[in-house]
């Protein structure tokens, strides 16, 4: 995974229900849903904004540290 700011988007898959939230809330496309769980589909065009991990209501997408 693409790391800025010693940062990198991770998915816990196994706390993901596909609703899509994320998704939509992305204002880069770096996301999409695929067989019911969310998929980082463009992680080159991540600014680590940090909104996925805001609006997700089940805590399964987050910036994690080093």
């Amino acid at each position: 995974m693409k790391t800025l700011n010693d940062k990198k988007l991770i998915v816990e898959e196994e706390f993901c229900k596909g609703c899509g939230i994320c998704v939509a809330f992305c204002p880069k496309n770096v996301l999409k849903v695929k067989n019911g769980k969310v998929l980082i589909a463009d992680i080159d065009s991540c600014i680590q904004c940090g909104i996925c991990e805001m609006r997700c209501p089940d805590y399964a997408i987050y910036l994690g540290g080093k």
